[in-house]
This record gives structure tokens, sequence and C-alpha cells, in this order.
């Protein structure tokens, strides 16, 4: 239901921004009719997100934060509370046409993991899991606000007549969240087609089965292919890649690449234009000052709640968890990066004076920086945090 109103959300606020204005509303009572009505569908999903929240609370015994599926939907549910505020405080209908998808997206992401609810592992079973892993997602919800913003500022500002290397790395930004799309829709195409393919891989001795639901383009090493009439994997993986799941989470990676890759073309070849000039209309009518601070102000009220929650909470878990408050860790290593990234936009931006193009940029970038933390470093690299 949640998801629903989300994408429901999204259809008013874009009606909102590209839609026919009647002939007896002026255009801005027709944006703020259509706007408010985004907006209220937009609070219902979240009521509902919150429902969700509290029964599978109370259902597992633990705060729905332990796995991907569970973190990735609060991410989203992140987003929208943080895109609620913003809302309530600016007032820009064409906001919502730009971060409600990004909650979309996530939403559906989480949905590709494994849902059930499984008890913890002895290592996640403290108060601390809600309070570290809530506090990073409400921040990490912030900034995914500063780079909807940010991304509206380089579409808005950015000219599309002429190929520079900012046209050429919007592009490239936006293919990325095509990418996550096109994930998101092969995932669902061979979940609903029942698809499996297993493997069988000896590990010290012993057999073990590891089962595929999308075509193996990366295949385990060393493993034997046992279902029939399934497509066979081009690779293997590399002999540094440990872990039973490795080669599933890069085989995962592939098919984001690819399918993003696929569906970029396909808008290409249709619309003979780029995403950047299909989008444009969208934000024509708004200040890029605006536009510019909305981004500033979401990125500035995250970074201490993603302090808070991503390294000092974080820090005070793992000494009491593994003994001591740092090990380089990839996701340790990841998290600090992020936090230098948004600590280098607010230093440049207040003491160096990079607003407008430069601190949207930073603004996009950093919000990249979280989802190659999230997605490549949980679903490739294996380390302490492997079990989410």
């Amino acid at each position: 239901m949640a998801f629903i109103g989300y994408v429901l959300s999204s259809i008013a606020f874009v009606l909102a921004v590209t839609g026919k204005r009647w002939r007896d509303r002026s255009p801005e009572q027709h944006t703020n009719r259509w706007g408010w009505i985004g907006f209220s569908i937009a609070v219902i999903g979240f009521l509902f997100q919150t429902g969700f929240i509290i029964t599978r609370w109370i259902a597992g015994g633990h705060f729905p934060t332990s796995n991907m599926f569970e973190f990735m939907a609060f991410l989203a549910y992140s987003i929208i509370l943080a895109f609620i505020v913003i809302f309530l405080v600016y007032r820009i209908t064409v906001i919502g046409a730009f971060v409600m998808p990004v909650g979309i997206i996530m939403l559906a992401y989480a949905s590709v993991f494994p849902r059930e609810i499984q008890p913890l592992i002895p290592a996640l079973q403290s108060y601390w899991l809600k309070i570290h892993v809530t506090t990073a997602a409400i921040g990490e919800g912030a900034f995914a606000v500063g780079f909807a913003a940010g991304l509206m500022y380089l579409v808005r500002t950015v000219d599309q007549e002429k190929s520079t290397v900012s046209t050429k790395w919007l592009e490239a930004t936006l293919c990325m969240v095509l990418m996550l799309i096109g994930f998101i829709g092969t995932t669902t195409w061979f979940s609903s087609a029942g698809y499996q393919a297993t493997f069988q891989v000896p590990v010290s001795g012993i057999t073990t089965e590891v089962v595929y639901t999308m075509p193996a383009i990366a295949g385990p090493k060393d493993a034997t292919l046992v279902t029939e009439g399934v497509m066979k994997p081009w690779f293997e993986t590399p002999s540094w890649m440990q872990g039973l799941n490795a080669a599933r989470k890069l085989n995962t990676l592939i098919w984001s690449v690819l399918s993003g890759l696929v569906l970029y073309g396909i808008i290409r070849l249709l619309t003979r234009r780029r995403l950047a000039q299909l989008i444009r209309p969208m934000v024509r009518d708004i200040e890029p000052e605006t536009i510019d601070e909305i981004s500033y102000r979401a990125i500035a009220i995250g970074f201490p709640i993603f302090t808070l929650g991503a390294l000092i909470f974080a820090m005070i878990w793992a000494a009491e968890a593994w003994g001591r408050f740092w090990g380089w860790d990839p996701k340790e290593v990841w998290a600090l990066i992020t936090w230098l990234f948004y600590a280098a936009y607010l230093h440049l931006r207040l003491s160096k004076g990079w607003i407008g193009e430069k601190s949207a940029w930073l603004a996009v970038i950093g919000f990249i920086v979280v989802m190659i933390t999230l997605v490549f470093v949980n679903l490739v690299i294996v380390g302490l945090h492997s079990y989410a």
C-alpha cells in the first residue's frame, strides 16, 4: 500500500508540473492543487509504511533493519520523511516529481531481496541495531533529497544544446539511475517466472548448493550447474572473491549495469534526445538559486545525523560486539569515505564559496558514493557486514 501510494503521489506531482492546465484556473492554482494532492497521497503512503514497520517489529521481535530488504525499505521511508519536511518548508511542487521516484526506486529495490523474518544473529542482538541503523538511514534519506535537488539544478542549468563534459557526466548520472530501475524490472520478471539455477560448489571438501534466481552471467568458481535448461555462466568469478554468495552478488551487479544500459539505449533510440533534455521542461520555471538552497539545506540537516549513526554509534556498537572501535572493514571504510566527502562538501561550500553548479555536482556525487556503499559493497565485497 505504501508503494502504491508513492507511485500515485509521483504521478500527481508529474501532473502538477507537466499536465494540461484547466482554463478556469491559473497555472499557480493548478500546480498547488495537484501538488497538494501528491503531497497528501505521499503522507498516506508514509503512514502505511509506518504501520508496516510497526507490525514487522512486533512480528520479528526486533527493529526491522537487520537485512538488505528491511534496511532498503527503511531507507525509502527515511527519504519520504525527509521529503515531507522539505516540502512543508519550501512548498515547491516539482521537487516531489524528483524525490518521490527516488523513494520508489529504493522500495522497489528492497523487494528484490528475501523478505522472510529471520532470527537475529548474535552480532545483531543489541539495542544499538535500531539506534545505529535508523540514524544512518535518516541521514542518508536527507542526502537523497540533496541529490534530487542537485540533479534538478543540473538539469535546469546545464546547456543541452551542445556536447560538453557536464552534459556527458549528467547523462552518465541519469544512466546510473536507470541501472537500478532496469535491475528491479529484470529481477521482478525472473522472479515472477520462477527462474532458478542451482550450482554445486565444493567448499573444504564438502559440496554445497548455491541457487541463482537470475541467469548466471558470473558463475561460482569451480561450480557445477545441475539445473537443466538454464543459461550456463559466461565466466567464473575470480578466486579473490570469497564466500558462497560472492558470485551471486556479482551476478546481480552485472545485471544492474546491463539492464540499465539497455533501457538507456532504448530511450535514446526512441526519442533521439538526451535524458536531461527530456526532463528539463519540468524544472525550467524554477529559480536555480532556490533548488541550490534546498540541496544544501537537506545535506546540512543530514550530515550531523549521519555522523551520529554511521560513525559514532557504529563505533560504540563495534566496541561492544567485536571488542574494537574500528577495524577497516569494507563497510566501515566506505562509511568513512561518505562522511569525509560530505564534510568536504560543507567545507567547500561554506569556506570556499562553492555554490551553484559545483555544489550540485558534489551533492549528486555524494549520493552516488552512498549507493556504492549500499549496493556494491553490500553485494560484492565480503566483510563483517556481509550478513546484511
